[in-house]
């Protein structure tokens, strides 16, 4: 399939250089599809979340799909640019459903007032483990269970995005879970 040539993006037919991504691996035709569809799709998905670091970070994962499953593209069922925002929109659609499964489990811990279980732990175990925590992370987590703020109440006093403060709380529980561990 000989080369193709993208001075002219206007007149670019996206499923061929999709197709030859596929066929040869050519990194630089796959930057120009990149080029073209990348301030596009960004577009699209910051009025799909309202949230400009949500749609980067899609954005950045359909891409990277892209180029990993080019070989699954087939022309003729669709346009590379719908292929390429189904992926977008499939990728919104699992971070949403995380999303609820994550406020689920939020709720369910909130309704069981960990403040108040006896785990069997000294305090000043669960204190040493809270401060060895990065920064970031220990203060999710005073504010969460010792404040008792929501999620979304700390997000608007810290600024941070929604998505950063679960993950924070996420991943300090992960390593209490860990460092507290009694086996």
């Amino acid at each position: 399939m000989g080369e193709l040539k993208l001075e002219n993006s206007e007149q670019q037919d996206w499923n061929r250089c999709l197709v030859a991504v596929a066929e040869t691996g050519d990194r630089k035709l796959f930057m120009a599809f990149y080029d073209y569809f990348a301030p596009r799709l960004r577009s699209w998905l910051i009025k799909l979340t309202g949230d400009r670091d949500l749609a980067e970070e899609l954005s950045q994962e359909a891409f990277l799909q892209a180029w990993r499953r080019a070989k699954t593209f087939e022309p003729n069922k669709a346009k590379a640019s719908t292929w390429l925002f189904t992926i977008a929109r499939n990728l919104f659609v699992d971070h949403k459903r995380r999303q609820k499964v994550e406020q689920k489990h939020a709720e369910k811990l909130a309704a069981d007032d960990i403040q108040n279980v006896d785990f069997g732990l000294d305090e000043g175990l669960v204190k040493k483990a809270i401060a060895n925590l990065p920064h970031q992370q220990s203060q999710m987590i005073y504010q969460s269970y010792y404040l008792g703020r929501s999620h979304s109440e700390i997000a608007e006093a810290t600024g941070l995005p929604l998505g950063t403060i679960k993950s924070s709380i996420r991943l300090a529980f992960q390593k209490l879970c860990i460092e507290l561990d009694p086996s």
